[in-house]
């Protein structure tokens, strides 16, 4: 079983915005895959679905992008077969990336990311996967808080839409076959 959990906050309020981008990808796949993320369970939106034998589940949380790990952990505590070291990817926003590129991670810090810092502290590990969004750094003139809980301009999100477009292949690709040969494929570089 593989656990696909796209970070972000709830309401329309937050719809597309920078911090979002998570739930955008998890929200494409659910299309590609023909289901509805509207199961309401674990603090969560989810979908179950199958890519080719394995069961997949497809996960927003509820909870607000600081508290994902609360989700996250009742998951994995649902499915105690599931192992976050092998079976989550978590999708999220990252300003080290510019706008237009993400980028596949086996595992590492929380960078300063507070979904992800989250999941560490509630699952007890950060090896788990990651697909990183670029979303790029805030003007001068705006804090951190209302660069990620903004919108992207127009040609912003004609970008982003297209590296939604990919991550997805990514993810599918990943789930097909494994997550370190989609690192091979589809990693792009940072700018």
């Amino acid at each position: 079983m593989k656990v696909v959990v796209g970070l972000g906050n709830p309401g329309l309020k937050y719809h597309h915005t920078r911090h979002n981008v998570g739930f955008d990808v998890v929200d494409e796949l659910a299309k590609r895959m023909g289901v509805s993320v509207t199961k309401d369970q674990w603090q969560a939106l989810s979908a179950e679905t199958r890519v080719g034998q394995e069961k997949v589940l497809l996960v927003k949380p509820q909870t607000y992008m600081n508290n994902s790990g609360e989700s996250v952990r009742a998951i994995f505590q649902f499915y105690q077969e599931a192992l976050p070291e092998h079976d989550l990817i978590v999708i999220y926003d990252d300003m080290d990336f510019a706008v237009g590129n993400f980028r596949l991670r086996q595992q590492g810090s929380a960078g300063g990311h507070n979904g992800i810092k989250s999941i560490i502290n509630h699952i007890q590990t950060s090896e788990f996967a990651r697909v990183r969004i670029g979303i790029g750094r805030p003007a001068p003139e705006w804090t951190v808080i209302d660069h990620v809980l903004g919108s992207f301009s127009r040609t912003d999100r004609k970008l982003v839409d297209a590296v939604v477009e990919r991550a997805s292949d990514a993810v599918v690709f990943a789930l097909e076959n494994s997550f370190s040969l989609a690192m091979n494929r589809f990693n792009t570089s940072p700018s």
